[in-house]
């Protein structure tokens, strides 16, 4: 028998190393292929001019307007050392142990849309407003992942419940802000195939949309307190005290709430803030509401001041002059580093001692503003 050759045999083990390598650099590569394209476009401010002229713009970014209220006026988020350790090793109880009960209703797209107002929760901060027979559809994210990537990333807690292409005909589909639990490259993709509605944004998100394939006669770019009607129904874009940024370019795109109005009910919807005065601003201006639908997950004290607490939502839904409030922006994704069912809790505690209506809808339930279902703690001994 002869014996191996050490040489050839390093030159085979540097073969076969070189050959893994290669392998999980393709297999990486197929599974970012898609993030390039999911960052979106960054806005031109040089040659757009309603960006450059805006009120919220200078020094090349947008920015929150002052505040005596908010815990900082640029609304940045404070993750130092402390906060990432929190984030990495503190998860107990921040996810569901039993699967998170949803609602699927059947024949959806072939529904009338109601005279009143109703409210479907799909989950986060997605939502279907039918207000005097038009339908609006908030920050729609179908995806198995808030992320750039389909394949890391914060990962869905409970499934859609209803498909995307399931869903009525749309009048408008409203966009807060471009974070990715808001604003989802794919579910953007679909719903240009499935809907025929606009994309009311607020301004410069038109460039990621315009990347992603949306006619531009579908998008709708918006400042803070601009307007535009869509036969009986008109839509607001207001203030919010946030950011934005989907790569590493901060505040390029605005941010905002939005206010929904037929023409006799209205729905506000706070997208992503801290608690400013600007709720009280806009109340005074285009409340009262019929309803508002108000985040209340993902807070911690390191960025209080662009996301709200439970009891800050209290209080804005109060200053808007909201009549039932439907809680947002918790149980699907677990984007914050309290435990997963802490929002409502905390929500319904203060709620009732302040006198305020709540409804917490199971995800895919759909809510009659003027007969809201009665509290039943569906969310109870999941986590």
């Amino acid at each position: 028998m002869s014996e191996a050759n050490p040489r050839a045999t390093r030159s085979r083990g540097r073969v076969l190393t070189l050959a893994a390598l290669a392998t999980g650099a393709g297999a990486a590569a197929w599974a970012l292929r898609d993030v390039p394209a999911a960052f979106g476009r960054r806005p031109d401010a040089e040659r757009d001019a309603r960006i450059r002229t805006s009120p919220q713009y200078a020094d090349g970014t947008f920015h929150n307007a002052p505040s005596t209220v908010a815990r900082a006026s640029e609304g940045r988020p404070n993750v130092d050392r402390s906060t990432v350790r929190r984030m990495l090793f503190e998860r107990e109880g921040r996810t569901p142990l039993r699967p998170v009960p949803t609602a699927s209703a059947v024949g959806e797209r072939d529904r009338p849309a109601p005279q009143g107002v109703e409210i479907t929760w799909y989950g986060h901060a997605s939502a279907l407003v039918e207000i005097e027979g038009t339908r609006v559809l908030l920050d729609p994210m179908w995806s198995e992942r808030c992320s750039p990537s389909a394949h890391v990333g914060p990962k869905r807690l409970h499934p859609v419940p209803t498909e995307l292409e399931e869903l009525p005909p749309v009048d408008v589909v409203l966009i807060s802000h471009d974070h990715y639990d808001h604003l989802d490259m794919d579910t953007v993709r679909r719903l240009v195939r499935s809907q025929s509605a606009p994309f009311a944004v607020p301004l410069g998100i038109g460039g990621h949309l315009r990347r992603w394939g949306v006619p531009e006669h579908r998008i709708i770019e918006l400042d803070w307190s601009e307007t535009c009607t869509l036969g009986d129904l008109t839509v607001t874009l207001t203030s919010a005290h946030h950011f934005s940024g989907r790569a590493l370019a901060r505040n390029t795109t605005l941010w905002g709430s939005w206010v929904i109005a037929g023409p006799t009910r209205k729905v506000f919807y706070t997208g992503d803030s801290g608690y400013f005065e600007g709720y009280a601003t806009i109340g005074a201006e285009h409340g009262p509401f019929d309803a508002s639908l108000v985040q209340i997950g993902a807070y911690d004290e390191a960025w209080a001041d662009i996301h709200m607490t439970p009891e800050d939502a209290v209080l804005a839904h109060r200053d808007l002059g909201g009549g039932l409030l439907v809680p947002v922006h918790w149980c699907t994704f677990n984007l914050g580093l309290h435990p997963w069912a802490e929002p409502v809790e905390r929500l319904l505690v203060e709620a009732k001692a302040q006198g305020v209506a709540v409804a917490v809808p199971r995800p895919g339930e759909r809510v009659d503003v003027a007969n809201p279902p009665e509290l039943e703690g569906w969310w109870e001994g999941l986590a």
